[in-house]
């Protein structure tokens, strides 16, 4: 940053500095032809003709100067057929002319026809009454004073520039310095975090700072959110598996006659808990992606073709609101929705109907089916993992447990009521609408 300002800084100044001498330079340039313009006009109102058809002058010029031999201040005029009539301070020289390029107005221009010398020259051509000869005159000055003039201009732009140059670099520099300490401090806090002194940033920052430390803090409280829900799931997970573990490792010293049948059975309970907590833990690790997105629509009609295969004599009917998108990952919602869907038609009477609704904020997935449903009494029980009211068919227990589970992550919920058309159970999963 201190580098950028500092070349946007020499640019600017070296831009401006150069238009300031153009100005400047042209200034001073004018104020010297227009002495050398004023002389020229004098010596034009001063001419005459004389007796000799040669130009004189009424009376001599005022400045003292022309009388003195290369004074650096010279005057002369000039006509086809005559002899050039220099000023004194010419003394064994005359200035150059050219007398085929007419000049009805003033002309300056630099010459360098005197060694050591460098002029500068205004002439114009004149033609005095009584004579028919175009006349030119001529007035040069030593650039000497006008470039000593430029010169000391120059010098004190350039002192003066360098000095607002370096003031406005090291301004930039405290200033940058100064706006970037608080990163510095941040920093620091971060640096705490790591090695374990704080929990969180918690110092004292300048308004334009703080949005970006609030954010970095709500980080690292979803991070210790989703560590502690990891410590949990893995808590749940072994206390879940111990004590299947505890049965057969107990049959296996006892040397029981039932271990093959305690070890099938105890294998499908652990199966049931790595199964759920697996499920949990991938919606957990999608949960954070700001990105997550699934249209309700295409996930129904395909979860409704994989069911349709499994259960083929069983009829099910979408209908509701098309469109609909909830903030959740394809994968979870085909879950969500194959869980539902399934259990409906497996323990259904044949019949399924789902619905989609928009309520609110919400998307509200309502599924029945025509079979027994399931007594209010026993609604929340069936939550639990494992819990199943129809032991006759297979399967883990573990679908509505999963739904529930999976839906919270994501901010939704399941509730369990009576189907009112078809008689049997009622399952109205509720997810979060995407923008």
């Amino acid at each position: 940053m201190i580098g950028i300002a500092a070349l946007w800084i020499l640019l600017l100044l070296s831009a401006g500095g150069y238009l300031l001498d153009r100005v400047l330079v042209g200034a001073i340039t004018n104020n010297f032809d227009g002495n050398l313009d004023y002389v020229l006009n004098a010596m034009i109102v001063q001419a005459d003709i004389g007796s000799d058809g040669e130009v004189r002058f009424l009376r001599p010029l005022a400045d003292q100067r022309f009388l003195e031999p290369y004074s650096g201040l010279y005057w002369q005029v000039s006509g086809k057929g005559h002899d050039a009539f220099p000023s004194r301070s010419l003394w064994d020289q005359t200035l150059a002319v050219n007398l085929n390029q007419p000049t009805s107005q003033e002309h300056y221009y630099d010459s360098k026809q005197f060694k050591d010398e460098p002029l500068r020259v205004v002439e114009r051509d004149v033609k005095i009454p009584g004579s028919s000869t175009v006349w030119r005159f001529q007035v040069a000055a030593s650039r000497d004073d006008l470039d000593d003039q430029i010169g000391v201009l120059r010098k004190t732009m350039l002192r003066s520039f360098a000095i607002l140059g370096l003031g406005l670099i090291l301004m930039s520099a405290v200033q940058t310095v100064y706006g970037l300490w608080p990163l510095r401090r941040v920093r620091l806090a971060i640096a705490g975090v790591r090695s374990g002194r704080s929990s969180r940033v918690d110092v004292k920052l300048p308004i334009e700072i703080r949005p970006m430390v609030e954010e970095l803090n709500d980080l690292l409280a979803h991070n210790e959110k989703q560590a502690e829900e990891a410590r949990t799931h893995a808590g749940n997970l072994a206390h879940a598996l111990k004590t299947p573990l505890t049965v057969i490792m107990n049959e296996v010293t006892a040397q029981s006659p039932e271990l093959p049948q305690t070890v099938m059975r105890e294998a499908r309970t652990m199966r049931r808990q790595v199964d759920h907590h697996l499920a949990r833990a991938r919606a957990v690790g999608r949960r954070g992606s700001a990105q997550s997105r699934a249209d309700v629509w295409a996930s129904l009609e395909a979860v409704e073709r994989a069911v349709d295969r499994l259960f083929p004599d069983t009829v099910i009917d979408l209908d509701g609101t098309r469109g609909l998108a909830v903030r959740v990952e394809r994968q979870d919602l085909d879950e969500l929705l194959g869980n539902l869907m399934e259990n409906a038609a497996k323990y259904g009477g044949g019949r399924v109907f789902v619905t989609v609704e928009k309520v609110g904020e919400m998307a509200e997935i309502i599924t029945e089916d025509d079979g027994r449903g399931i007594p209010e009494a026993e609604r929340e029980k069936i939550f639990e993992r494992g819990a199943r009211l129809d032991t006759g068919k297979p399967g883990t227990g573990l679908g509505l447990a999963i739904v529930r589970d999976v839906a919270e992550i994501y901010g939704g919920k399941v509730a369990l009521e009576e189907s009112e058309d078809l008689g049997g159970l009622l399952v109205r999963l509720s997810l979060p609408l995407a923008e």
